[in-house]
């Protein structure tokens, strides 16, 4: 029997979620704030009732590459273009800062090193960690505001999606630097084979789907093969390029942003991550946190590493949105949406584990990082965007 206690979990997060979510709504605080919220509470980290298992970790991945692939659907073509190299200066800025920051704030509390040292190459990773841009929970917020299609909301997503393919090039230059992984070049030639192939591949399928749109319009078997071919990307992205799934997910939605049935696609395949999977990765965030480690130099080096890392986002996207015309107000909601961390975060640390640059203490950090970024941006995008009605 207890091989069915998956079937309790997802009941015990589905209905907490669900609670919290309308707790946070009747607060004047979006949705996904109370649902991550619900998970700390049931999590290890205070009730215990819902542990992490890797039937709920597959469920919140599936959860966030539907948010994404939802977020592709939704995006204007026209303000892409429109926003392409803006976001590409606002995604570089937005890993320099963090990186910089990174490695003095990890230097600050165990020692100073030259340039190529050990003690350099941690700082750098650390830096790393900080750069990794998740904004799954921004554009869940953004949608539930109605700006998901926005000037503002397509140049944070669009931001987001460079900054993964910079992120796994830093990476992958730390992991060469401490003598594991693979060449740079060999990384940065993958990710662009996986555009350049996803740009012709995505204009054989948007014709198919075109042709099958034209036939059978309004029928759900055009959403389940949407929604194949999201799967399909989000597996070739990560398997075969080394580019995060969430992207892979992005670009097939973007694929078919175009198409004439899109908005039912996308309302279909709404359903089911409202009901099910979207939940779940949220409240995932919040059963990954535990305290059982921390110890008062390991507190202190999280509380510096989370605002470092919040603040790095807001100063390093801002500024660079600033100078490239955005309003000031504009700029904020910009580096606040970016600022928010999730599973590549996560992924980057598990990676810098196994590389030896970081023990499993530092995970607490991380999942702070990534839990207070997940509450304060819908918040504060929601305050910005009552007090301005700005893009």
């Amino acid at each position: 029997m207890e091989s069915l206690r998956f079937l309790l979990d997802v009941a015990l997060i589905l209905l907490t979620a669900k609670i919290f979510g309308i707790i946070a709504r009747k607060l004047h605080a979006p949705e996904v704030v109370g649902e991550i919220i619900a998970g700390l509470l049931i999590g290890p980290a205070v009730l215990g009732l819902v542990g992490q298992s890797d039937f709920i970790s597959k469920m919140a991945e599936i959860g966030v590459i539907m948010l994404m692939f939802e977020a592709g659907l939704s995006t204007d073509m026209k303000k892409l273009k429109q926003t392409g190299l803006k976001a590409t200066a606002i995604a570089c800025a937005g890993v320099f800062v963090p990186v910089v920051l990174g490695v003095v704030l990890f230097m600050s509390f165990y020692g100073f090193g030259p340039v190529g040292s050990e003690q350099f190459i941690k700082g750098l990773f650390i830096g790393t960690l900080m750069a990794a841009t998740s904004v799954s929970i921004t554009v869940a917020a953004l949608k539930e505001l109605g700006k998901l299609s926005s000037t503002v909301g397509t140049t944070i997503v669009s931001a987001a999606i460079i900054d993964d393919v910079i992120v796994i090039v830093v990476l992958t230059f730390v992991l060469s630097a401490k003598g594991s992984g693979s060449s740079v070049w060999i990384t940065m030639l993958k990710a662009i084979m996986f555009f350049a192939i996803a740009i012709l591949t995505g204009f054989i399928v948007y014709k198919a789907f075109q042709w099958l749109d034209a036939r059978y319009e309004h029928t759900r078997r055009i959403p389940i093969a949407a929604l194949v071919y999201c799967m399909i990307m989000a597996y070739v992205a990560e398997r075969y390029f080394g580019i995060a799934d969430i992207t892979g997910a992005y670009v097939a939605g973007v694929v078919l942003c175009n198409l004439h049935d899109v908005k039912y696609v996308e309302r279909k395949v709404d359903v089911s991550s409202y009901m099910v999977f979207a939940p779940i990765f949220f409240a995932g965030i919040g059963l990954k946190v535990s305290f059982e480690s921390m110890n008062p130099t390991l507190i202190l080096f999280s509380v510096a590493f989370v605002a470092v890392a919040l603040i790095s986002k807001i100063i390093g996207c801002g500024l660079a949105s600033r100078i490239c015309g955005f309003k000031w107000n504009d700029s904020l909601k910009i580096g606040i949406g970016m600022m928010t961390r999730g599973e590549v975060a996560l992924i980057t640390a598990q990676k810098g584990l196994h590389a030896g640059l970081i023990t499993s203490d530092y995970f607490t950090a991380v999942i702070l990082m990534i839990l207070v970024s997940s509450i304060l941006a819908p918040i504060l995008l929601k305050v910005l965007y009552k007090s301005n009605k700005s893009t």
